[in-house]
């Protein structure tokens, strides 16, 4: 394993672009990556989320900018970087005539793995990525899920401070997504990882931090209770009362001073819900406790009464852009 510098930032992407012939792929891409960070990579088809991998990883060279990982540049120093990463490539390749076993053996070697060291290595990411029950089948027989559990597998052979990952829960089942995505939150801890994917949900459960990438630029950057925030939901309150009409209970809660506004989400011949707006400058505690305090006064019903916290997929539309027709880079 390559020595490297922990003090700065584990990955430095600074000012990084890609251009295909007249074609912006990338532009002008900033971001640090600390070891015990998970870094989720967002954005629609084209937005330029590969191509921004492949350049970190030196799988190609960027038109404008540098990327520094572990204190080596990938242009000065590629080989002591590629000694310190792990990389799952989009639709990662393998030799389909090997089985399970001999080709981690193989890629085991290929890091520089030699004798106990390699065969401890090759068991723990066997069981690792819980490849037990297919170990011994060649990789052309296995299923897309297994396959790609495999690719993963070698990715975190060499037990590197850096991981990139590209799309790493493609293919997979609930149980086995679950599965992964707990890995990549355990290893979390200790290294520093970037992958991409389309998967909200992913975020938000082994992610600290996420980018959204639209055109080849960074739209938003935060962990993900900040881009939730960016919501216009987040901060509402959610109302259910039952047996009252639904716009007598918005009428009453209209004349609380602390609601902007507040509207009728559904009825549906069963409890009345409502979406409660607060004005500028009132907290979400603010507008909670008051909308409880007249559902008391009121002796309403009350069936549900919390403050939503926003939704990453809300935010996630309506900052990338709606024109995606131009196909630019995955």
């Amino acid at each position: 394993m390559a020595d490297f510098n922990a003090e700065k930032p584990m990955i430095q992407v600074k000012n990084l672009a890609k251009s295909f012939g007249p074609k912006r792929a990338v532009d002008g891409v900033s971001f640090n990556v600390e070891i015990g960070e998970v870094l989720g990579f967002l954005g629609p088809n084209g937005a330029g989320k590969s191509t921004t991998m492949r350049m970190i990883t030196g799988f190609i060279p960027p038109t404008e900018g540098t990327v520094v990982v572990g204190g080596f540049d990938i242009l000065n120093n590629p080989i002591q970087v590629k000694k310190i990463i792990g990389y799952l490539p989009e639709n990662a390749p393998a030799y389909a005539d090997m089985s399970v076993h001999s080709f981690l053996d193989f890629v085991a070697e290929l890091r520089g793995l030699r004798g106990e060291e390699k065969k401890k290595a090759v068991s723990r990411v066997i069981e690792m990525c819980f490849l037990e029950s297919v170990v011994n089948q060649s990789i052309d027989t296995l299923s897309k899920g297994f396959r790609h559990r495999t690719c993963f597998a070698q990715s975190i052979i060499h037990d590197p401070p850096v991981l990139v990952l590209d799309e790493p829960t493609d293919g997979l089942d609930p149980n086995q997504k679950h599965e992964v995505r707990t890995l990549i939150k355990r290893m979390g801890e200790k290294k520093a990882i970037i992958f991409s994917t389309h998967i909200l949900e992913e975020v938000e459960s082994a992610c600290t931090r996420a980018i959204i990438i639209d055109r080849g630029k960074i739209v938003a950057n935060g962990t993900p209770n900040e881009l939730k925030r960016m919501s216009e939901l987040a901060g509402t309150v959610i109302l259910k009362v039952r047996n009252i009409p639904a716009e007598e209970v918005v009428q009453k809660v209209k004349e609380l001073s602390c609601v902007k506004r507040a509207s009728i989400i559904s009825t549906d011949g069963g409890p009345a819900c409502l979406r409660v707006y607060p004005q500028q400058n009132i907290t979400n505690g603010e507008l909670a406790r008051a909308v409880g305090e007249l559902a008391i006064q009121q002796q309403w019903r009350v069936e549900e009464l919390h403050t939503d916290e926003g939704r990453l997929d809300e935010v996630f539309r309506n900052i990338t852009l709606p024109d995606t027709t131009q196909e630019v880079s995955r």
